[in-house]
C-alpha cells in the first residue's frame, strides 16, 4: 500500500501557515532526500512524513500530545490496509518520536530521518518565515534584544506567551536545532541553514539599532 499525497492531503483540515499541508510536503521532500542518502526504508519514512502531524490542531486544542494523536490515527488508518506489524510499528514509532521537546527519542534510522526533516523545516529561510508568520498571527512583537532572552528561565519554567517573539524562538529553539539532529545528511543541511539564520538575525539587530 502506497499512501499518495492526495490521500494524505484529505486527512488534514485547515491549519495555520506554520503547520499546514505545505509543511507536510516540505518535510516529505526532506525526508525522502535524507532517507536516500542514509539508506533508510523509504516507504516507512514517506508514510510517517505524510501522517506525522495528522490531528495536530485538534490535539493542541485539547491539550494533548499531537505526536501521540497522529501515531494513534496512523496505526488505525494503516491497519485497514493489512500492513505487516513490523512495518506498521516502524511508522508509528517514527511519528511518536518526531517532537523536539518530548519523549520518546527516535530509536530507528527511519525515525531519526523524520525527526531531522521536521526540525530542518524549522530553520533556515523557511524557519525564519515560519517564526515571523507565527509571531504575526499571535500579535507578537517583531523584535526583542537577544541579550534579554533568559534561556535558563525558559528551560525551567517553559514558554511565556506574553513575552515570546521570533527572537525568543531563535535563541531558545532554532539556534540549537543543528546540534540536536541525528543523521549526517541532516546535520550537513542544518549547518548551512543555521548560517542563514545567524546572518538574518544579525542583520535584523543592526537595522533595528540603526547601524545599517
Amino acid at each position: 500500500m502506497e499512501l499518495t499525497i492526495e490521500a494524505a492531503r484529505a486527512l488534514y483540515g485547515d491549519a495555520d501557515s506554520v503547520h499546514d499541508f505545505d509543511h507536510i510536503l516540505r518535510v516529505l521532500a526532506l525526508s525522502e532526500h535524507i532517507a536516500a542518502v542514509e539508506g533508510a526504508d523509504l516507504w516507512v519514512v514517506r508514510t510517517a512524513a505524510l501522517l506525522h502531524d495528522w490531528g495536530r490542531a485538534e490535539a493542541q486544542a485539547s491539550g494533548l500530545n499531537h505526536a501521540e494523536v497522529a501515531a494513534a490515527r496512523a496505526r488505525c488508518y494503516l491497519a485497514d490496509f493489512g500492513i505487516p506489524e513490523e512495518r506498521l510499528a516502524a511508522v508509528v514509532h517514527a511519528i511518536l518520536a518526531h517532537r523536539f521537546r518530548a519523549a520518546p527519542a527516535p530509536q530507528t534510522l527511519e525515525a531519526q530521518v523524520l525527526f531531522d526533516a521536521d526540525k530542518l523545516d524549522a530553520i533556515g529561510a523557511v524557519g525564519i518565515a515560519r517564526a515571523f508568520a507565527y509571531g504575526g498571527a499571535h500579535r507578537q512583537r517583531l523584535w526583542a534584544p537577544r541579550v534579554a532572552v533568559d534561556v535558563a528561565r525558559w528551560e525551567a519554567e517553559g514558554d511565556d506567551p506574553e513575552q515570546h517573539t521570533p527572537i525568543h524562538e531563535f535563541v531558545v529553539k532554532l539556534s540549537r536545532i543543528k546540534d540536536q539532529l541525528y543523521t549526517q545528511e541532516g546535520r550537513r543541511i542544518a549547518a548551512a541553514r543555521h548560517m542563514i539564520m545567524e546572518a538574518f538575525y544579525d542583520q535584523l539587530d543592526a537595522e533595528v539599532s540603526g547601524e545599517r
